[in-house]
């Protein structure tokens, strides 16, 4: 989020954002219409350009705050001690949960699209690794030869696994799982990565 704003324009700014995130999280990413927030957040429509860019930029802010939120819930998911596959299985639970109890917002993470030869902030960038720093300490136990830039592009790409099957199920794409059936799904593919990382089960000898 910028900070380099007054406090007065800081207020202004967080109360454009509750608006902008309170209409998305109803209605979705399209709905959002400038002088309908500037409204909603009791300010003038030029006073909302006082504080952001644009429309994309208060939406850069909506999905800054709910990727922060989504890292807090990851957080509080990962369990105390344990197996690392019980830590990345429990991380996929909740990564599922949020997105079914916040989808319009989660979307708007996914489905923001700037202008042509715009790119995102530096201060949203940094909000990215939300997504997968809980990743990396379970992966590194079950993957501990991995270099620590081999080890987050495997926590990208196990990421990216998961993220498929619930963007593909919610959107309800022909492939996608019945929205009912993915916390057990996203389980159980889960399972099977982390059974995979962890190699074969040893061999118990035959008795002779």
């Amino acid at each position: 989020m910028k900070t380099n704003l007054s406090k007065k324009k800081q207020d202004l700014l967080e109360r454009l954002i509750d608006a902008a995130e309170a209409e998305v999280a109803q209605r979705g990413l399209r709905s959002l219409k400038a002088r309908d927030i500037a409204t909603k957040a009791g300010c003038a429509l030029g006073a909302l350009y006082t504080v952001v860019e644009d429309l994309d930029d208060l939406i850069t802010h909506v999905n800054s705050r709910t990727l922060r939120r989504m890292g807090a819930s990851l957080r509080e998911a990962l369990p105390k001690g344990g197996r690392p596959v019980d830590a990345l299985r429990a991380l996929a639970a909740a990564y599922v949960s949020f997105a079914l109890d916040h989808t319009r917002l989660w979307a708007a993470i996914f489905y923001q699209q700037l202008p042509e030869g715009r790119e995102f902030p530096d201060w949203h960038k940094a909000d990215y690794p939300v997504l997968i720093e809980q990743i990396i300490a379970p992966l590194s136990e079950l993957l501990p030869e991995l270099e620590e830039e081999a080890l987050t592009i495997r926590a990208r790409t196990l990421y990216a696994a998961v993220h498929g099957v619930v963007s593909m199920s919610i959107h309800g794409r022909y492939v996608g799982v019945p929205k009912e059936m993915l916390h057990a799904e996203v389980d159980a593919l889960l399972d099977a990565l982390a059974r995979g990382l962890e190699g074969p089960a040893p061999q118990t000898p035959r008795s002779l």
